[in-house]
Formats: structure tokens, C-alpha cells, sequence
């Protein structure tokens, strides 16, 4: 499923004028920073539009009330978490992933994110070491 939803986001991505299977055949670094960035733009939307399906104000009225997280609005929620797929399928993208290279690069992060839960994971020791070995196999 997740092929198939790199490839429906890819025709998409190419309609609006990215063709971000090109970069996927043929990286350019340029355009893959402008697109990147016009991505991380529209995610960062998304999110502010996730946040607003709660009371996440600390002086509205809902908040004083204690209602301050309360998602209000489940229906438009599970919408904008779509939205948010969209914008993260074409990040993605952008840095050249398949949907088979996220496969495997998340079952590598997943690997590292266990141990550190097994080592008793720390902000203040933290170092990015453990990452280093995640890499693209291909």
C-alpha cells in the first residue's frame, strides 16, 4: 500500500508542477531544497491546523475551564493528519525515498529508538552516534 501511496502522491506532486520521481532518477540538490522547503512549509501549516481541533490556547475560555487539550474536532483532525501524510509522502520524496527505502530506513530507526528505550534514553547524553549506521540500501 505504501508503493501505491508514493506513487498516487508522485502524480500528484507532478500535476502542481513537481516531479519529484525526476529527483527520485536523477537527484538536483537545488531543486530538492526548493521543493523541500515549500513541503516543510505547507507541513508546518498542517500542524497549526491539527493544533486548532483542540483548546490549545491557555487563555480561552475552554482552557480556564480545563478543557485546554480537548480535541474538539475529531472529524477535521483525522483530516489534516491526511494532510499531513500528503506533505510527508512528498518530503520524502524530495530526498530521493522510495516507499521501500522508508520501509527499511524505519525498521533501522526503530531498531535504534528500542535500544535507546533499553538504555534508559537521556536528553542530556544524547548524541546522534547510534544514527550513523541508518543508511539507504540500495
Amino acid at each position: 500500500m505504501l508503493e501505491e501511496m508514493f506513487a498516487f502522491q508522485a502524480e500528484l506532486n507532478r500535476r502542481i508542477g513537481n516531479d519529484t520521481q525526476s529527483l527520485h532518477d536523477r537527484f538536483d540538490p537545488l531543486q530538492a531544497g526548493r521543493w523541500l522547503n515549500d513541503y516543510l512549509m505547507a507541513l508546518s501549516n498542517e500542524v497549526e491546523e491539527l493544533r486548532d481541533c483542540t483548546f490549545w490556547k491557555h487563555w480561552c475560555k475552554e482552557a480556564r475551564d480545563g478543557r485546554r487539550f480537548e480535541l474538539h474536532d475529531l472529524q477535521n483532525a483525522r483530516v489534516e493528519v491526511i494532510d499531513l501524510l500528503f506533505f510527508w509522502i512528498s518530503l520524502a520524496q524530495c530526498v530521493g525515498l522510495s516507499a521501500k527505502d522508508v520501509y527499511d530506513l524505519y525498521l533501522q530507526k526503530l531498531k535504534v529508538n528500542h535500544q535507546r528505550q533499553t538504555d534508559n534514553y537521556s536528553m542530556q547524553g544524547k548524541n546522534e552516534a547510534d544514527n550513523k549506521g541508518i543508511h539507504v540500501k540500495r
